[in-house]
């Protein structure tokens, strides 16, 4: 007689069934892409390669590559986030209201931790939406788009909040407790190797890829899906809430009407970065390079004079590659 397998020893299956030397080879050749745009872009235009240029570059994949991470593990169990963007916005909203005289005026540090848990809180609704009421997240997360994006302009009458009264803010981001390099890129990389942790060596990691692979086979083996679907929102949401925190830092103010895009963005970074978007692989130093080749993509164009339209055009066709790139890797894997 065979018992089921505990939570445990499902996370144990799938670490040893994760993709090994064929993850290894595609992010083998993500660093190759970026050394290859690095050279690129250095012998078109002298302003390429400076420490300037460099640092700016960092600095936007920055906010990109927060949001990035927390849509991994979404984008691991099979799901995608559309509202990354506009709550982040919503959250920088929420920042200026608990925070600043025209609203609140709460004290600043208790005004982040408000805007965080705000954020948190989105997090689970979505979550209970797609885990529990069974709503598509392609859906669930498109309505949530629009309501955070309605949200903010209705709370701010379509103004700018700025932040100007709030002394040192804006070295939260644009700060350099080390030399030549913005303070969220710091924020960045701790956030990458709490992500990473979080994705190799806790529970809610792993049953996010094992849930990606196989929800049905992870739910007979006694795990909790919905529960684990839960969580896994809310910790993608805090990594958007906190994304939130640095935009605001870095523009010094709430911007209602921005956001748009920037879902598009973070998911190019993850499938570039190795993580399925059928679900059941994910990787985070994937998304880290994934973010940083998206940004030195819209940099090196911008430095080149290429029109924005044009710029669109291209990051499309990167997302087209690598969505293409995935399916044909998953096809050779018999997974599709």
């Amino acid at each position: 007689m065979t018992t089921a397998p505990t939570e445990q020893q499902t996370a144990e299956v799938v670490t040893e069934d994760a993709p090994g030397r064929q993850m290894r080879w595609q992010q083998f050749m993500i660093v190759g892409a970026l050394v290859v745009l690095f050279v690129i872009f250095t012998i078109a235009s002298p302003n390429f390669l400076t420490v300037s240029n460099v640092g700016g570059i960092l600095l936007a994949a920055s906010v990109t590559g927060i949001l990035a991470l927390g849509t991994s593990f979404v984008i691991a169990t099979g799901g995608i986030d559309l509202s990354v963007g506009t709550t982040m916005t919503l959250v920088s909203v929420m920042l200026a209201v608990f925070g600043t005289s025209n609203y609140l005026g709460l004290p600043f540090p208790v005004a982040i931790v408000l805007a965080l848990a705000f954020g948190a809180l989105l997090g689970l609704l979505v979550g209970f939406l797609v885990s529990h009421l069974g709503i598509p997240p392609f859906i669930a997360t498109l309505a949530m788009m629009m309501a955070t994006q309605g949200a903010s302009l209705i709370i701010t009458g379509s103004t700018p909040q700025y932040f100007t009264e709030v002394d040192g803010f804006r070295n939260l981001a644009t700060g350099q407790l080390i030399p030549k390099l913005p303070n969220a890129v710091l924020i960045f990389l701790v956030l990458a190797v709490v992500a990473w942790f979080l994705m190799n060596k806790t529970l809610i990691g792993r049953y996010a890829v094992s849930i990606g692979s196989n929800e049905e086979a992870t739910k007979v083996s006694g795990v909790d899906t919905r529960r684990w679907k839960l969580y896994i929102y809310l910790t993608a949401f805090v990594f958007t809430a906190i994304a939130g925190i640095v935009m605001a830092s870095r523009l010094n103010s709430a911007q209602p009407a921005l956001g748009v895009g920037y879902e598009l963005e973070a998911i190019a970074a993850v499938v570039i970065g190795g993580t399925s978007l059928a679900g059941g692989r994910a990787s985070i130093i994937g998304t880290v390079v994934g973010a940083t080749l998206m940004a030195t993509l819209n940099n090196g164009l911008q430095i080149l004079g290429i029109a924005q339209e044009w710029q669109r055009i291209a990051v499309a066709v990167v997302i087209i590659i690598a969505v293409w790139a995935d399916t044909v890797r998953r096809r050779r894997s018999g997974e599709a």
